[in-house]
């Protein structure tokens, strides 16, 4: 069993990391703005489907090829760059009409793939079971409690992302206000792409 000390710091490490804006954050805020809880509630779903199986493939080291091969990982990189833009562009497209509703909802595929496609979740999720896994317990009882609990540290930290922007951009219905928020949207998405460009 995981000791209470080793379960502390993955608390300390986990939460920070998970709830500090980032891509993921921003695609969770902008789909809660734009579909509210329960529109974003597949999305959602997607995501945090997409850190528990990661969880699975890295703690029981199945992806040791991909930080082996710096070249996998940079066509992570770049990929998750150009999802990034693509679903920017989503959300600016149909601003141009003013219609909240012309953007189909984001699916849980969606979702999925925003976390699949992150460079900075993989890192996040090998740097957990590289430093927290200890052979003196079983490795699948490990990988296991590890899992389950970063999933839901990530469910709990997520919510308030996926809520604030329900909460903050739900005020604002009006055919301007949807614009605006289709721009703002799409642009922070964009700001992030680029800046996942220009970092290592």
């Amino acid at each position: 069993m995981v000791s209470l000390q080793i379960w502390t710091l993955i608390v300390g490490f986990s939460v920070p990391m998970i709830i500090s804006p980032g891509p993921g954050n921003t695609l969770l805020a902008t789909a809660g703005g734009r579909f509210g809880v329960r529109g974003t509630a597949p999305f959602w779903f997607g995501f945090e489907a997409a850190n528990f199986i990661w969880c699975l493939v890295y703690g029981f080291e199945l992806s040791r090829l991909l930080h082996d091969a710096p070249a996998a990982a940079h066509v992570l990189k770049w990929a998750g760059i150009t999802y990034t833009l693509y679903l920017a562009y989503g959300f600016v497209k149909p601003s141009a009409s003013g219609k909240k509703a012309a953007m189909p909802r984001l699916s849980a595929l969606d979702g999925f793939l925003s976390v699949s496609l992150n460079p900075k979740i993989h890192s996040m999720i090998f740097v957990l079971f590289s430093q927290f896994l200890r052979l003196d317990i079983p490795l699948v009882q490990q990988v296991l409690q590890i899992t389950l609990v970063f999933t839901l540290l990530c469910i709990v930290c997520h919510f308030p992302w996926v809520y604030g922007g329900h909460v903050i951009f739900d005020r604002f219905n009006g055919e301007r206000s949807v614009k605006l928020q289709g721009y703002l949207f799409g642009g922070c998405l964009a700001a992030v792409a680029v800046v996942l460009a220009f970092t290592t």
